[in-house]
């Protein structure tokens, strides 16, 4: 037990709640990181000379999209959390795989539904697939900073135990101090991921390569992934795999090598 624990602050995960409708900070982190990083979209089409030719994207195809993405993410989340994480249970009692509002989502699972969505969206627009791709990538880190403080509110998805002076107990977690891992991961997958991005597409004008944000996106976001992987408890269904590994970890290294994929086969416009 270390000397000093950092007392949980135990926020009632139900904002606002009038008779049998209730407003979660979960379903407002999706709803926040999806609106602000329409936002943010905008904002990179609005920048003409972040790209080497007129804007391959316009509003229309931004404002058109976000409800594309939104159904991919859902659909894609839920259904990689029933596949990925806890395929037993949702064998024997498959209604339940349409319970979201009881939890589990899965974010490979969100993003490949994301992937399948623009695919689909960008062939029925004749879009560029790829720039679409990193317009997403570009705005997905708001979406996840605001995820993972929803984890964290809950509270689910914490840390393994650990004496570090900043260690929590967190409820249903039992009596041992844990990692706050939901606050390490707001803060690679969501802060610093973000201003790596944007140092790529203003600094570097990495949009001028269709794939390269998208790239580096799915490269640092499974580096990340992994990394914070040491400090969060494995999900109690599934524990540590072979060798000591994670199902985030195993997930996230087919990422890592799509990343690499992408950078090495961008070229200009």
């Amino acid at each position: 037990m270390p000397n000093y624990v950092l007392p949980f602050p135990a926020i009632d995960p139900e904002l606002v709640s009038i008779g049998p409708f209730a407003l979660r900070w979960y379903a407002l982190a999706y709803v926040a990181g999806i609106l602000l990083g329409w936002w943010y979209a905008l904002r990179l089409i609005g920048r003409a000379s972040l790209w080497s030719a007129p804007p391959p994207l316009n509003r229309r195809h931004a404002d058109d999209f976000i409800v594309w993405l939104t159904i991919g993410i859902v659909l894609g989340g839920r259904l990689g959390y029933v596949l990925f994480y806890n395929p037993a249970y949702y064998s024997a009692n498959p209604l339940s795989a349409f319970a979201v509002w009881q939890g589990g989502m899965s974010f490979h699972g969100g993003l490949i539904g994301a992937a399948l969505a623009a695919a689909l969206f960008c062939r029925s627009r004749a879009v560029s697939l790829r720039s679409m791709m990193d317009l997403a990538t570009a705005a997905a880190p708001f979406g996840l900073f605001f995820g993972r403080l929803a984890n964290f509110i809950k509270p689910e998805l914490w840390g393994r135990a650990s004496d570090v002076p900043w260690a929590m107990v967190f409820p249903g977690a039992g009596p041992e101090p844990r990692h706050p891992s939901q606050l390490y991961e707001a803060a690679l997958e969501g802060l610093l991921l973000f201003v790596l991005l944007r140092l790529l597409t203003h600094r570097f004008q990495a949009l001028q390569k269709p794939g390269t944000v998208a790239g580096a996106f799915a490269a640092l976001y499974g580096l990340s992934r992994i990394a914070v992987e040491f400090f969060r408890e494995p999900d109690a269904q599934l524990g540590f795999l072979a060798g000591g590994l994670t199902m985030g970890m195993l997930l996230s290294l087919p990422l890592i090598l799509l990343g690499i994929y992408l950078i090495g086969t961008a070229r200009g416009q």
